[in-house]
């Protein structure tokens, strides 16, 4: 769809507001039909989830844009063609992301291939080998441009590969791969979810890697220790109903823990690119792996949240998580009256969201 100047302005400045996410800012989308008009009843939702409420300055925005604009960078909103197919499924979609290089990487079979930053040497040639392969197979490689694993992947792939950073689209992290993510860039696909000028911080690596999830089919962890970054990875490309894959290891190697530990719990064990290739070959979106089934999710049409009343469900929640079918099932509510409910309390900053659909309240 072609964006006027001014939705497009009013779109950045929406995702930009306090409290607002993925989530909640397709559901502001849907009920107000226009980011402006989104914008101008925040106040209202917010106070009536308990809260005053100012939306971003336009300066600010303003600001944004220029910086984009210097980096050579462009934005990629969800509803726009060009927005990666795989992607856009995800509930947890970023509404708005900032981009350099060749978008068309992202419309073509990806693989994610993730693991260690301190790889091993035969790690580290096994990753570039298997990108090599995969790439000269069709596939374009997705990762996140970190040490080790990570890097091995975009150097065998080259130029067919995405790289997925976690700071703004004007920022190098690691400072090493300086080099690196300016070749990605400029013979592949770059791409940010946060604000220009950002540094990556903690908080930002779990919500890149649901965007490396979610480009591709299939998420090949080559090696990696228990609860690294790679795992939660592979638990997100699960969730959004992908293929799950592992190199297994020798058991005596500690950087081979967590692979060893996906095939056990349902990964699929792979062994060569041909492995992999025969796994993602016609992709369906019926995993063989059984490692995690699907996060639930209750559907409903634009127009009932549109139309809804907001359900009281706030005696419900505490700030322990819990899945939002749960929240329908044992209030009875409609669905759209639920979520609705949970926006206006996420406005007004009193609701946190976490991965696999569950809410709390804000500690």
């Amino acid at each position: 769809m072609s964006l006027s100047q001014e939705e497009a302005f009013a779109r950045i400045r929406l995702l930009r507001s306090p409290n607002i996410g993925p989530v909640s800012f397709r559901q502001l989308i849907r009920r107000f039909g226009t980011a402006q008009a989104a914008i101008d009843a925040l106040p209202d939702l917010a106070r009536r989830g308990g809260a005053p409420y100012r939306a971003a300055p336009p300066e600010t925005i303003a600001e944004e844009i220029s910086q984009v604009r210097r980096a050579r960078a462009r934005y990629l909103f969800h509803d726009q063609p060009d927005y990666p197919p795989l992607l856009a499924e995800l509930d947890s979609a970023p509404p708005v992301l900032t981009w350099r290089g060749d978008v068309s990487l992202a419309a073509k079979p990806c693989v994610a291939i993730v693991g260690a930053r301190n790889a091993s040497a035969a790690a580290v040639k096994l990753a570039r080998d298997f990108a090599a392969a995969l790439s000269e197979a069709g596939f374009t490689v997705v990762s996140g441009l970190a040490r080790g694993i990570d890097g091995a992947a975009h150097r065998g792939a080259l130029p067919a590969t995405i790289g997925v950073i976690a700071s703004g689209i004007d920022i190098t992290y690691p400072p090493e791969h300086t080099a690196l993510q300016e070749e990605v860039a400029g013979r592949g696909l770059l791409i940010a979810e946060q604000v220009p000028g950002t540094e990556p911080r903690g908080r930002h690596f779990p919500s890149r890697n649901r965007i490396i999830a979610g480009l591709a089919s299939g998420t090949l962890v080559v090696e990696a220790a228990p609860k690294s970054g790679s795992l939660i990875t592979a638990r997100l490309a699960a969730e959004a109903g992908r293929e799950v894959m592992a190199i297994p290891g020798s058991p005596l190697e500690a950087r081979a823990t967590g692979c060893n530990q996906l095939i056990r719990d349902g990964a699929m064990l792979v062994q060569t690119p041909d492995d992999v290739i025969e796994l993602l070959s016609g992709f369906d979106g019926t995993p063989r792996s059984s490692f995690r089934e699907a996060a639930p999710a209750f559907l409903f049409a634009d127009e009932e949240l549109a139309d809804a009343e907001p359900a009281d469900v706030t005696s419900l929640l505490t700030t322990a998580p819990v899945a939002v079918d749960e929240l329908i099932r044992q209030s009875g509510e409609p669905p759209a009256s639920v979520q609705l409910a949970l926006l206006e309390l996420e406005i007004a900053g009193r609701l946190t969201r976490h991965a696999g659909g569950r809410v709390s309240l804000a500690a």
